[in-house]
């Protein structure tokens, strides 16, 4: 590692060490006319013990940033520090992590008890010990009474907690999760996702999970990075990613998000300065405008019935449209093509940037 990265690596030395860190990670595809950069200078901290998500879009960098971890894909620049260790170019059979892939990847020919035995008997661990610990980890992910049973005769959900079994069954200092739901129907998934919340709580494991489902990094995150072309937009607990994003991408990836432009916020706050704010804020004005709110006024053009919403779209006089979500009663397919006010607090419009160069810590 160079002077400057071992500098940088070493910059807040009052911290505990960190499960893994990563120091200007880049990766590049390719050379000369041909080269894609994939991962664009990454600083990241993951702590002991966080259910950690790599959130962003196909082709952001994630899942190449999960790969060097693991060690399936060598750094074009940067370090990657497991527990303060330099393993940038160490194999993944030496590092101390363990990937779960979405295929689940088992031996269809082996049980379950065998599948979960599998790593130990390649570390030549004992019978006796490794029929042990295979049978405790099970019975971790509830699965205690299928050892027996072949991966065919499972579901797909059973399947999924099977490859986490045999992947914490040689407790690895970190469990990497490559998209582990994304072949799972959407009622599997979300049982799923608390299984794994719960999994990851019992054993205490550093968890990296990578997905390009907001709703999924949100639900099951202790903190989120938002990656978007090779780069992290913002890191920070899932509420402040949702509630106070950074920029315009994560507003505007993360969930859903109108974006006031540097004219219409000189008009509303007297600040020329590009704003966001969730639909969910915005109101439909019946009556007076309450303390400390701004209000537009639009031609309502489109009701979503969402349920116990409805999310209405509104185009402006400069003829942007808005987004806002207000309660079902009282609204009505005729009510499209009326005048309507739309007002919200001015403590909800949170300024954005365009982008941001912030890496690996939380955003104030």
């Amino acid at each position: 590692m160079s002077e400057s990265v071992a500098l940088r690596a070493d910059r807040d030395e009052n911290r505990a060490t960190p499960a893994i860190q990563l120091v200007g990670l880049r990766k590049h595809f390719g050379a000369g006319d041909h080269e894609v950069v994939a991962v664009d200078g990454v600083d990241l901290s993951i702590g002991e013990g966080e259910f950690f998500s790599l959130l962003g879009p196909s082709g952001s960098g994630k899942t190449t940033v999960l790969r060097m971890i693991a060690g399936f894909e060598l750094p074009t620049g940067g370090a990657i520090l497991l527990q303060g260790t330099d393993v940038t170019t160490t194999p993944p059979y030496d590092r101390d992590v363990n990937t779960v892939f979405q295929d689940y990847a088992l031996f269809p020919h082996l049980t379950v008890q065998e599948n979960v035995e599998y790593g130990l008997r390649v570390k030549k661990v004992g019978k006796a010990e490794r029929r042990r610990r295979a049978a405790e980890m099970l019975d971790a992910v509830r699965l205690g009474a299928f050892g027996g049973r072949k991966p065919h005769q499972l579901s797909g959900g059973q399947r999924q907690r099977v490859a986490l079994a045999r992947a914490l069954v040689n407790h690895p200092k970190v469990l990497l999760l490559d998209e582990p739901l994304g072949a799972l129907d959407l009622k599997l998934r979300e049982e799923m996702q608390v299984e794994l919340k719960n999994i990851q709580r019992d054993v205490g494991i550093t968890f990296v999970f990578v997905t390009h489902d907001q709703g999924e990094a949100l639900s099951m995150s202790s903190r989120i990075a938002v990656f978007n072309h090779g780069r992290i937009e913002q890191v920070g607990t899932p509420r402040d990613i949702y509630g106070s994003p950074t920029t315009m991408f994560v507003a505007g990836f993360v969930g859903t998000s109108n974006v006031i432009d540097d004219d219409m916020s000189d008009r509303l706050f007297g600040v020329r300065s590009t704003h966001s704010v969730r639909p969910e804020r915005i109101r439909l004005v019946t009556d007076q405008l309450l303390e400390g709110e701004v209000a537009v006024d639009g031609l309502l053009t489109d009701i979503q019935y969402l349920g116990a919403e409805c999310r209405l779209r509104v185009q402006l006089d400069n003829g942007s449209h808005l987004l806002a979500n207000v309660p079902s009663d009282g609204l009505v397919g005729d009510a499209v093509g009326g005048s309507v006010r739309l007002a919200w607090p001015r403590t909800a419009a949170l300024p954005v940037a365009a982008t941001t160069n912030a890496q690996g810590e939380d955003q104030e």
